[in-house]
């Protein structure tokens, strides 16, 4: 059965509603992750997103499923053993979106070599009955057999490991709809403007407007959550109350390049550059993801920008290791997303870089009952969810009810109708239903791309819009399609033709598709590099 995001049905549901269990502010991966936790356990719940699921950190991740190897140098075990428990999971729940990946350390020292074997078997064996297979070492030969484009003039061999890779905003919309299946209730452009408040200062609910209309609602609940990640200092200073921790953003950069550049289907991991950062080399849809960054920022934005120095760090250190001299006119995309990463305000003086700081959630609670989730990661959400909705019961007084959400498929991992390529395997269920509008209306197969790699169609646009709450063509290209994080100039290219089909589907005129075609077109601009077309 196809679960439908319809907005139009979920606004009239929260008009009808007057009391909810528990209201979530945010819908990235916390949030939506909390808000399946809390519909799974049969809790009245509302989401409110004031752009579109997962549309500032992720889905911006290096699309890695994992325990964090660097983590595990830091001594972080507890972290790392959550983590790879979390990774197993996912694997179980989510099997359409997260797949098994081959990794390889390339060794140029043995001394080094000898402490990455230990390592990735500490690694391995807190995987347990979990592991997503054994590590091993492979020679000289090896490697350049597995990565031909790899400079081997001092390499001494490698280190085969697995790890777990993933769709981030797929995952996020798959989610969202596991949450409607349960009875919850999700809004994008829905923009929290403060808090209510009863007598004792306690929180009663949120006033929230609908960007859309810019209709304003007072919405009441029993408990709220502030999951808005990099941006919750905005909502703690709605409830006016003081917090001994706060924020620091820290930046991480992407660039993706073509395959050519990277053919190896193993993805490479650089454990230790220049400034003794971590740097990935992953394929991703059929480029190469190249990352990340690691950078202190001053204050949080919806849409950062990638800076000079981490697009020159990221060259710099792939031209090391690789036998191409790659060049910021060979970068197809680019792109940044922030890290919510949380620290005691007496040590700010004392940390001046970002892998300093805990990658742990947190949870922090408010005199007046405003619950604060920080920190985190992709990987362990269900197990950040988790803690949250029991914090939610304690302080909100709700019926006890247990999660069920480690042994809970997500949606689209049902299905029984597979094709060949991971392009329509990643709609799960819903890729029957995509292909009955293709029966129905053979035009709609037509590719919106006439090239291989990107077998886009318009049926897909289509079906985006009426089930998944796609609103503008910024949704589309680069949260459901992920074209502008894979290819920023066809994306720019094909704009306009999604925007027509859109205009339809949500009945606007021409006058929106000319100004969405023209934001979407300014927005691109950032990713493409140099940005110059």
């Amino acid at each position: 059965m196809k679960v439908l995001l319809n907005r139009g049905r979920f606004l009239n549901i929260l008009e009808n509603v007057n009391i909810w269990d528990i209201i979530i502010i945010g819908g990235g991966a916390t949030g939506l992750g909390i808000a399946l936790d809390s519909s799974s356990r049969g809790y009245k719940t509302l989401l409110l997103e004031q752009s579109d699921f997962s549309k500032a950190t992720s889905s911006r991740s290096t699309k890695l499923v994992h325990g964090g190897i660097r983590y595990l140098a830091q001594g972080n075990i507890r972290l790392v053993y959550e983590a790879l428990r979390e990774r197993g999971f996912l694997l179980k729940n989510a099997p359409h979106l997260v797949k098994k990946q081959k990794f390889i350390i390339p060794i140029f020292n043995w001394r080094m070599g000898i402490m990455y074997w230990t390592g990735l078997k500490l690694y391995e064996w807190l995987s347990g009955s979990l592991s997503f297979g054994k590590s091993r070492y492979l020679s000289k030969n090896e490697i350049i057999k597995n990565i031909p484009e790899i400079k081997n003039t001092e390499l001494k061999g490698g280190i085969l490991y697995y790890d777990g890779q993933f769709d981030d905003a797929r995952l996020a919309i798959n989610i969202a709809q596991t949450c409607v299946q349960k009875g919850g209730i999700l809004l994008n452009y829905f923009q929290v403007k403060g808090l209510l408040k009863k007598m004792g200062n306690k929180i009663s609910g949120v006033i929230a407007c609908d960007l859309e209309t810019k209709k304003k609602y007072s919405i009441y609940s029993k408990i709220v959550i502030n999951a808005t990640g990099v941006f919750s200092d905005s909502i703690s200073r709605m409830d006016k109350s003081t917090c001994p921790i706060f924020i620091k953003p820290s930046q991480g950069t992407h660039i993706v390049l073509d395959k050519s550049f990277f053919s190896s289907s193993n993805a490479i991991v650089i454990p230790k550059t220049a400034d003794g950062r971590v740097l990935f080399c992953v394929p991703w849809c059929d480029h190469v993801l190249v990352g990340t960054t690691d950078t202190f920022l001053e204050k949080s934005v919806l849409e950062p920008k990638p800076l000079e120095k981490e697009i020159d760090f990221i060259l710099q250190t792939f031209n090391k290791y690789f036998v191409f001299h790659t060049k910021k006119s060979d970068i197809l995309s680019a792109f940044s997303g922030l890290r919510p990463l949380f620290f005691p305000k007496n040590s700010c003086s004392d940390i001046t870089k970002t892998k300093d700081i805990s990658r742990s959630h947190k949870l922090m609670i408010s005199s007046s009952g405003l619950i604060s989730i920080i920190g985190g990661k992709w990987t362990t959400y269900r197990k950040m969810a988790e803690d949250a909705v029991d914090k939610a019961i304690e302080i909100g007084k709700l019926k006890k009810m247990p999660s069920v959400t480690k042994n809970l498929r997500i949606y689209g991992s049902y299905s029984s109708y597979k094709s060949q390529n991971y392009h329509w395997n990643k709609y799960g269920e819903d890729e029957y239903h995509i292909k009955r509008l293709i029966d129905k209306n053979p035009l709609l197969g037509v590719s919106l791309i006439s090239r291989n790699s990107f077998s886009y169609t318009e049926a897909e646009v289509i079906w985006m819009v009426r089930y998944e709450m796609a609103r503008t063509i910024e949704d589309v290209l680069a949260r459901r399609f992920r074209l502008l994080f894979l290819n920023a100039k066809k994306a720019i290219d094909i704009a306009p033709r999604v925007a027509a089909l859109m205009s339809q589907e949500l009945s606007k005129d021409e006058k929106w598709e000319k100004s969405q075609i023209t934001a979407f077109k300014k927005l691109a601009m950032q990713y493409y590099y140099p940005s110059v077309l």
